[in-house]
């Protein structure tokens, strides 16, 4: 299903770009240029064909590995996605690592341990980091950390310090995420025939929660993980703008600014791709953890 799926998202990807008022020509004229200019450069660039022409010859050309030229940057549209990719898998790598540990801890520690204060803390946090806006919470720990402690820098991609901010930014929401499924998925467990038995046959909490209820209750943890791989590329996109990192976010919102149809519609494909391969990771993730949905699958 990703063949027919990924040419739907193409589509709306192509038409979503070529609604938007203005066209990247705006960039390029200088200033006092004449009707006639500004028709060359239509044709030029092939603007002035249908929207239907454009997008199977744009299609024509990615199935052979050719994203477009950048009409405003004039260089090869894979070109700039190469170049800032990698800082988008690195931000994104730290930031599902940070969330998925963190949040499973914090989720099996809330369901173990029964204490009405943490309790409280862990649905408060639950509820903040599902709630608080991603920019605005970079603001805040710019502010907080980069302008008023100094600790860490406000933008750039120099050092290791310049990803603390980012990683936490959109880490935070992540992990409020894993940690409310994580903690859900093992009261559930708990709750089973099974877990009577084992206690009845002498085993220690220890040993019943690690080897017994995690691996039960990882099944709707793993595929939330894998949903989250791309939701971390895309939620890094105006991370990566409010903290001034290169990578797919800030070359995306610079190309929407230039209206740079090429540069958009390549970034908007890959953050889809991204999605749906994080789906994709989830669905075998379930057929290799649950035999039921292996012999649904087959």
């Amino acid at each position: 299903m990703l063949i027919p799926v990924s040419i739907a998202i193409s589509m709306v990807v192509f038409m979503i770009v070529h609604l938007l008022p203005g066209d990247p020509i705006d960039n390029l004229l200088r200033i006092g240029s004449s009707p006639e200019d500004r028709a060359l450069m239509v044709a030029k660039y092939g603007l002035d064909q249908p929207l239907f022409t454009q997008y199977f010859l744009w299609m024509g050309a990615m199935f052979q590995g050719d994203f477009g030229q950048a009409i405003v940057l004039r260089r090869p549209v894979i070109d700039l996605i190469g170049q800032n990719l990698p800082y988008s898998l690195v931000l994104g790598g730290l930031a599902f690592a940070f969330s998925s540990i963190v949040g499973m801890l914090l989720g099996t520690v809330s369901a173990v341990v029964k204490n009405p204060i943490l309790e409280r803390f862990v649905r408060g946090f639950i509820l903040l980091g599902s709630t608080v806006p991603g920019f605005w919470l970079a603001l805040l720990l710019i502010l907080a950390f980069s302008v008023t402690l100094g600790w860490f820098p406000v933008s750039g991609a120099k050092n290791w310090q310049s990803l603390v901010l980012p990683v936490l930014t959109i880490g935070f929401g992540g992990v409020a995420l894993v940690a409310r499924v994580t903690r859900v998925a093992l009261q559930d467990a708990m709750r089973e025939d099974f877990v009577m038995l084992l206690h009845a046959k002498g085993l220690s909490p220890g040993v019943i929660l690690i080897k017994h209820l995690i691996p039960h209750a990882l099944l709707p943890v793993v595929t939330i993980l894998a949903l989250r791989i791309g939701w971390i590329l895309g939620g890094a996109v105006t991370v990566e703008f409010v903290f001034g990192r290169p990578g797919l976010g800030s070359l995306l919102i610079r190309a929407i600014g230039q209206r740079d149809y090429p540069v958009v519609q390549g970034c908007l494909l890959m953050l889809a791709l991204a999605v749906m391969i994080g789906t994709l990771i989830g669905d075998l993730a379930q057929a290799s953890l649950d035999p039921r949905v292996r012999e649904n699958k087959s």
